[in-house]
């Protein structure tokens, strides 16, 4: 057999290979064809990949689809926002938990007062001090009175103070409304004097609480 026909066969074999033996490496098919050649005395042939065709028309990857902008509920006070927040959805258990702190401790201030405490959970989630989740905030030990131990007393839910507790966590986790506190992480009762108070920043008295930074 002469080289030219050699040449061919191998070339065939290698075709018949690609097209019967999907996901076979291009590399390992060459290989395997000259160490069949080589087995039965025959000289090896060196196989040269054909050119590939070019493309006529350019190959564009999919972008996953862009999820809606969420809509943004415009309100000219805290008392409107409250009013238009759906407190019927399903609420998880770290919305629970904010809501809960905001129920125990502010529920008989001003909306203004209750967004100041759920402000400082979420400002301590972000801050190394204190645990990263709502949840933990709150049970932390020694930081809330209304705890018993790490778990949080009932709630009744059916009641009005609930529903607006639920509204005000909602509101500051999605940060739809600016509490003026900023980034307190502290507060206290005013009826109060803790020591560590006066190593803190004082930011803003909100009715019967005042918070620091």
């Amino acid at each position: 057999m002469s080289r030219k026909t050699l040449t061919f066969v191998a070339l065939a074999v290698m075709t018949m290979a690609s097209l019967t033996i999907p996901g076979v490496d291009g590399a390992a098919a060459l290989a395997e064809v000259a160490e069949n050649q080589l087995t039965a005395g025959r000289p090896a042939v060196e196989l040269v990949p054909p050119t590939p065709a070019p493309i006529s028309e350019p190959v564009v990857q999919p972008l996953p689809a862009a999820e809606a902008a969420p809509e943004l509920t415009e309100a000219d006070t805290l008392a409107e926002l409250v009013s238009m927040v759906d407190t019927d959805a399903p609420v998880s258990d770290e919305l629970r938990c904010l809501a809960g702190a905001v129920y125990f401790e502010a529920r008989g201030e001003a909306l203004a007062g209750q967004l100041a405490v759920a402000q400082v959970i979420i400002n301590r989630t972000e801050d190394g001090r204190f645990p990263r989740s709502y949840c933990g905030v709150v049970a932390q030990p020694g930081q809330f009175s209304f705890m018993r131990g790490r778990r949080m007393p009932a709630i009744p839910t059916a009641s009005s103070a609930w529903t607006r507790a639920v509204a005000i966590a909602r509101i500051a986790h999605q940060g739809l409304w600016e509490s003026e506190v900023g980034d307190a992480v502290f507060f206290h009762a005013k009826y109060v004097r803790p020591g560590w108070s006066r190593t803190k920043a004082r930011l803003a008295q909100i009715d019967t609480h005042i918070f620091y930074r």
